[in-house]
């Protein structure tokens, strides 16, 4: 939990003044102080951030210190730079002149992807541009729209509420090395966690299902991965002279990865699915009220039938379910015709999605004996695990989530629906490190097209987010008194 002041009772009406922010004050503000948010933003997005490549480490630098004086700008007594060994990270932080307010770390990232104007892009991808009422640039979603908004929704929220801090302890960390897998992420959290200690930690670096189905998502897979090299012969043998009478480790790949789901769909390790958080009836109730068209979603995935784990539906399968997936397969000849050989070496690459109460050490001792089972003796194998993110997953009736999910309808207009993310990121060693639950907040959708050409941002959602984020410190501090 965070270090604070001794809690100092708050009365009743203050709290009810923190959420019944006037939602027509907030939409005023944020329509009078529109063009200049967007200026900023646009000013932000024409520094080309790409962490990935050396050549723009300049540009990441550029990007955190614009932020930074950005923040102070915005009113953020504390707005810092903070290097790793790779890309900066910025910090700041914006106490509550109430002492017993809940502290709310959000995250997000100031990094970007690689982005050329000949991949596809109609417009020089660092040179942002309005077309109808979408902003295109690199970045306009994924994920510096996402971070700039909170800037405007605190101002907006004081101002509605004439606070002069806001309602909550806020604290941003926002990384720069999230597009190149966040290598030094863990252990800045981990170095700084004092000062990053937190209640809750709000991730704006997601989306909603829709533009008209706005929702909130509750929690994120983990991931485990590995690569399984299988040695046999000390060289590549005649298949004449030595086949059927010594083992192949090609065989052995091909073997082991048919040994890895039974005809059911599910993982045949043994001990996988040890610990693995169930679906409730009520969270499969609210995934099937998603207008999820199948087949659409097939067009979107390039594929032709659906499959996985039977007795689970498609949106189940890629949020809350743990899978096993062969990423790489390789062994032998792989030029033109035949080479009549048994191959010296084989290789197997396999990727493991998780769930809520799997442990990734866990996973991998089970597959490490699982695979020792399952090669033949004369095959010596190797496996080389990387590191592991862990799952997250907020429970429905945690308040903060409740919190978000209300101010996220005020702002809407509209009923708000779950998901969870098939993915996996970085938010995970927030939760682990700080001990807090995380919660996401973002206003994307699928078309934005994130990583991709004409990376864009719906306008209109875009200060729907602002307006969320205004809404979003009253009714926090006003519903949750987590304990000191």
């Amino acid at each position: 939990m965070t270090n604070r002041p001794p809690s100092m009772p708050v009365r009743a009406d203050r709290l009810r003044s923190m959420s019944q922010t006037p939602d027509s004050a907030v939409r005023t503000y944020i329509e009078q102080h529109r063009a200049a948010f967007l200026d900023d933003l646009t000013a932000w997005l024409r520094i080309p951030s790409v962490s990935a490549q050396p050549d723009h480490a300049p540009d990441v630098r550029h990007s955190a210190d614009w932020l930074a004086a950005k923040l102070k700008e915005t009113g953020f007594p504390t707005a810092e730079v903070w290097q790793t060994p790779g890309a900066p990270a910025v910090f700041a932080e914006w106490p509550s002149d109430d002492p017993g307010a809940p502290t709310v770390l959000v995250y997000g990232h100031h990094d970007v992807q690689p982005a050329a104007r000949e991949d596809g892009w109609d417009s020089d991808p660092f040179e942002p541009v309005v077309r109808g009422n979408r902003l295109y640039a690199r970045g306009a979603a994924d994920d510096k729209g996402q971070v700039f908004f909170h800037t405007l929704g605190v101002r907006a929220h004081l101002a509605a509420t004439g606070r002069s801090t806001p309602a909550v302890h806020l604290k941003l960390l926002i990384e720069g090395e999230e597009e190149s897998g966040s290598p030094h992420f863990r252990a800045l959290v981990e170095e700084q966690a004092e000062r990053l200690a937190a209640d809750t930690v709000i991730v704006s670096d997601t989306g909603m299902w829709s533009e008209d189905t706005p929702t909130v998502c509750t929690g994120m897979r983990g991931l485990a991965e590995c690569e399984i090299r299988l040695y046999g012969p000390d060289q590549d043998i005649h298949s004449g002279s030595f086949g059927g009478a010594v083992p192949n480790p090609a065989t052995a790949a091909a073997r082991l990865v048919a040994a890895l789901h039974d005809e059911h769909g599910r993982v045949a390790v043994p001990g996988f699915y040890d610990g693995v958080v169930e679906l409730t009836d009520r969270e499969r109730e609210l995934f099937a009220e998603l207008p999820f068209d199948e087949e659409r979603w097939l067009r979107t995935a390039r594929s032709h039938a659906a499959h996985g784990e039977a007795g689970h539906t498609t949106l189940e399968r890629i949020w809350a379910r743990p899978t096993a997936e062969v990423n790489g397969i390789g062994g032998g000849y792989q030029g033109a015709g035949s080479k009549t050989i048994i191959p010296a070496t084989a290789l197997v690459k396999l990727s493991f999605r998780l769930v809520a109460g799997q442990d990734p050490g866990h996973i991998e001792r089970a597959v490490r004996a699982w695979a020792a089972g399952q090669v033949p003796a004369g095959i010596r194998c190797e496996i080389d695990f990387g590191s592991a993110t862990r799952p997250c997953l907020t429970p429905l009736d945690h308040p903060a989530l409740q919190s978000v999910v209300r101010a996220m309808g005020r702002a809407f207009q509209a009923p708000v629906r779950f998901t969870r993310e098939g993915g996996s990121g970085p938010a995970a060693d927030l939760q682990e490190v700080l001990g807090a639950p995380v919660l996401f907040l973002g206003i994307s959708v699928p078309s934005d097209g994130w990583h991709a050409p004409n990376e864009k941002v719906e306008l209109d959602l875009l200060l729907k987010g602002v307006e969320t984020s205004a809404y979003l410190w009253g009714d926090l501090a006003a519903n949750w008194r987590p304990a000191s």
